[in-house]
């Protein structure tokens, strides 16, 4: 189990360094296109709009028993869509291109965290989902760092060719790459024999119609995870952004997200195991919204940028790093034997909500001023943290009526 799960890591870190490596490049490559700016914030939000999508489809083909299958195919519809974005010319077709990675990548996001799930005990899940966000935070670190560098060493760019005219050489390096990690997959991972029978196998449109079957605390859960979802993925894109308005180039970017995953990775290995023996994990959740509220408000106001984000803002970073782990531990919790995926498919579906609309209302906003869109981050963050109130409300009125029915 342990040499299995060391594997999973590896590859898990190998998924997030090859799948950010455009990241840092893509603001100049649209503008560089000519394509207006708003067009960053619809390409994200059609990427994440095919999350949404693929997630419990994937999910249901995984609990069926052909989960490296998805896994494979997914990774390949992502390279066909990374090289359409980067070579159609078109804003039309590359929103369907970024509708296509996003579609694929769905199967690796939504696949490895159920697989980590059922290769881990109940009482190491929190811990192994921690090790898993830390590889692919450093994993997207490590991409960030590279995708800059190689856009911006003079070495590199006349070797490879990647310099400011022609970015899109990164996507095509990108999707390369990415189909050798398929590979790897092929042969690294294995399928976990599932135990459990079912009279009828779950289909696609069964699963969302599940829907409405949901324990209520954990429906309000998934919805508190859209607006946080909303703010995290604000902050990562639009920080990247920021960056660019304020001057500072693509090289800055990789070396301030080569930091967020460090300081990530420590987090999850040092501080999350920590966090998760506690038993009240949706007070450590509120507690985490709070001070992340306040960080930043307070880092888009500093007068010396830098070093507010390289030090408030880690406050969030580190917050962000225990968050994650903890909700997928107890969504996981709520799950039934052999229907990880399925039951992870449609957190990933409500998380991914959350991922189309934070781009689309922050490009608005950060065209009318760039702290806007952090102000809304923070607002969004007070909305989840209100519904996670809710949800602690909600399983000690049921624990109380258990203990009565008794």
């Amino acid at each position: 189990m342990k040499k299995t799960f060391v594997i999973l890591i590896l590859i898990y870190f190998i998924q997030g360094m090859i799948h950010n490596l455009g990241h840092p490049v893509t603001p100049a490559f649209v503008t560089n296109s000519g394509i207006p700016d708003y067009m960053f914030g619809v390409f994200y939000s059609t990427m994440s709009a095919g999350l949404v999508i693929g997630a419990p489809i994937w999910g249901i083909i995984a609990d069926r028993g052909n989960k490296k299958t998805a896994m494979i195919i997914g990774l390949i519809l992502y390279s066909l869509g990374q090289i359409g974005f980067g070579y159609s010319e078109n804003m039309y077709w590359m929103v369907f291109f970024r509708f296509m990675s996003g579609f694929g990548v769905s199967a690796t996001v939504t696949l490895f965290i159920s697989h980590t799930i059922e290769i881990s005990k109940p009482e190491n899940r929190a811990k192994h989902l921690a090790w898993m966000a830390a590889s692919l935070a450093l994993g997207r670190s490590v991409g960030y760092w590279i995708g800059g560098f190689i856009s911006s060493n003079e070495t590199i760019v006349s070797l490879l060719g990647t310099g400011e005219t022609s970015l899109e050489r990164i996507f095509l390096i990108q999707a390369f790459m990415n189909l050798i990690h398929a590979a790897s997959i092929y042969f690294f991972i294995k399928e976990v024999k599932k135990d459990v029978s079912f009279n009828k196998k779950p289909n696609v449109f069964q699963s969302f119609k599940n829907i409405k079957n949901i324990n209520k605390s954990v429906l309000i859960f998934l919805i508190s995870l859209i607006f946080m979802s909303i703010a995290f993925t604000n902050l990562s894109k639009y920080l990247d952004v920021f960056f660019n308005a304020q001057g500072y180039g693509t090289d800055d970017i990789g070396n301030y997200n080569l930091v967020i995953g460090i300081v990530g990775i420590l987090t999850s290995i040092f501080i999350v195991p920590l966090v998760s023996k506690i038993k009240k994990n949706l007070r450590v959740l509120q507690v985490i919204q709070v001070t992340s509220i306040i960080a930043v408000l307070y880092v888009f106001r500093a007068n010396n940028f830098i070093l507010a984000v390289y030090s408030v803002l880690m406050i969030y970073i580190i917050g962000h790093a225990i968050f994650i782990p903890l909700e997928q531990n107890f969504i996981a919790n709520q799950a039934k034997d052999g229907l990880y995926s399925t039951t992870m498919g449609i957190r990933q579906s409500f998380f991914s909500i959350g991922m189309v609309i934070g781009p689309l209302i922050g490009g608005f906003l950060f065209d009318k001023k760039p702290i806007y869109v952090f102000d809304f981050s923070a607002l969004m963050m007070a909305i989840g943290f209100i519904l996670l109130i809710a949800v602690n409300l909600r399983i000690k009125k049921e624990e109380m009526i258990h203990s009565q029915v008794k």
